[in-house]
């Protein structure tokens, strides 16, 4: 009897070594009770978002708005017009194209996203440096058109190859697209041009998509693919705690195998890296209709910063959309350049940053969105002091489930996010 009580004494100890912190764990119970009066504070807000109408800025800036097609139809057709009177009364043919240059953007700190201010440049035809951009905006205004004509929606890779020649590569296209948006003043959904699926999500949330309701609990390991047309989205309905959003495939699928979900009711949801506009709008429709915080899990380093910037304050390529591309108040969970000491990473499962990183990091702490928020800046300041830095996956050096099984709740226990 006394060898048993040893050996599980033994047992007990080389788990605790294996898996560091696991014994801080309080029980599940008491963590669901820590995590249900954080979403209750977060649902219990009522105060109305702000927007750009609500704020006397000494800057005049501009966002777009979600067009019916036939409104998007009778601008282009309007805009067309107006170049048709411009070429016949001898002013030459010229597009008016807001811009979206760094030096046209600005952080709004009341709304805590970047927007568009209203400097335009001018696209001519008959000159020579923008001849073939003039030509590629009328030509992605013929297809929009095209597109608003016939109610069909397609992808911008199909876009591209309707004239690879003219498009030579479909950045360009892409580039246009968006800059035709701000020319319609609508948003990029509203030219019923999607991008392929690349976000998926899994976990206590059901939905109608196009008519068919789907659980996502019952999805498998995969999740299910995000739709890339916000508009099939509709009747949201969830149990859960919160949100998380995580950076990763590869931690979305150790999450999702292990059924986090069941144990802490959650929304997992990933876009597999670099934020597309799917998993954007789908995470912002979530925020908003079930009132959930969002707490995000990014590798620690600048870029995973960054692409938690894009969810949170907006991309600067489409600010011109940031007021339905952003979702306000996420949460930094981790991994953060202090849990590489806290939770005892080992030497060799870290990372020496590059010098780009480091570039990277200390432009980060430039950004004002950035400057807004202490404890980013303190720990933006470790990471590039320390010159270090680590993905998600270098839990797993103490064990592959540890992620799920000590992290994240210990994470959750103790309410550490930024």
């Amino acid at each position: 009897m006394a060898d048993k009580k040893k050996r599980r004494r033994a047992d007990s100890d080389s788990d605790s070594a294996s898996q560091p912190f696991k014994n801080l764990l309080k029980s599940d119970a008491q963590i669901l009770q820590i995590l249900k009066s954080v979403t209750s504070s977060s649902s219990s807000s009522t105060s109305k978002p702000l927007t750009l109408a609500d704020l006397a800025l000494s800057s005049t800036c501009r966002e777009v708005s979600d067009l019916s097609l036939s409104s998007v139809q009778s601008t282009i057709e309007s805009l067309v017009l107006q170049l048709t009177h411009q070429i016949l009364s001898g002013q030459g043919f010229s597009f008016t194209v807001p811009s979206r240059s760094s030096s046209n953007q600005l952080y709004v700190p009341e709304l805590d996203r970047i927007v568009l201010k209203d400097k335009s440049t001018v696209r001519p035809f008959s000159h020579i440096s923008s001849v073939r951009k003039t030509t590629i905006t009328a030509k992605i205004l013929s297809l929009v058109h095209q597109l608003c004509l016939k109610n069909i929606h397609v992808t911008k890779r199909d876009l591209f190859y309707t004239d690879v020649k003219l498009f030579q590569d479909q950045v360009q296209s892409d580039a246009v697209l968006d800059d035709v948006s701000c020319i319609l003043g609508c948003t990029r959904s509203s030219l019923n041009v999607i991008a392929a699926e690349k976000g998926v999500v899994v976990g206590r949330l059901i939905f109608s998509d196009n008519g068919d309701m789907i659980d996502c609990t019952k999805m498998g390991m995969g999740g299910k693919a995000i739709p890339p047309n916000i508009d099939r989205v509709g009747d949201m309905q969830s149990d859960a705690l919160f949100i998380l959003l995580v950076e990763k495939d590869a931690a979305y699928i150790r999450l999702a195998e292990d059924r986090f979900y069941n144990r802490f009711p959650c929304i997992i949801v990933t876009a597999k890296g670099q934020p597309d506009v799917a998993t954007r709008l789908f995470l912002k429709k979530m925020k908003m209709e079930l009132k959930l915080p969002v707490l995000a899990l990014v590798d620690s380093d600048p870029y995973g910063l960054k692409i938690l910037s894009v969810y949170g304050c907006g991309s600067k390529n489409m600010s011109y959309d940031s007021a339905n591309l952003t979702t306000p108040d996420i949460k930094w969970l981790g991994i953060r350049p202090s849990d590489l000491d806290k939770y005892k990473i080992p030497e060799q499962c870290r990372l020496p940053m590059t010098e780009q990183d480091i570039k990277t990091g200390k432009d980060l702490l430039e950004e004002d969105f950035v400057k807004k928020n202490p404890g980013w800046v303190e720990e933006l300041n470790l990471m590039v002091k320390t010159k270090q830095k680590a993905e998600i996956q270098a839990l797993s050096s103490f064990g592959f489930q540890y992620l799920s099984e000590v992290y994240l709740p210990l994470k959750l226990q103790q309410q550490d996010w930024l």
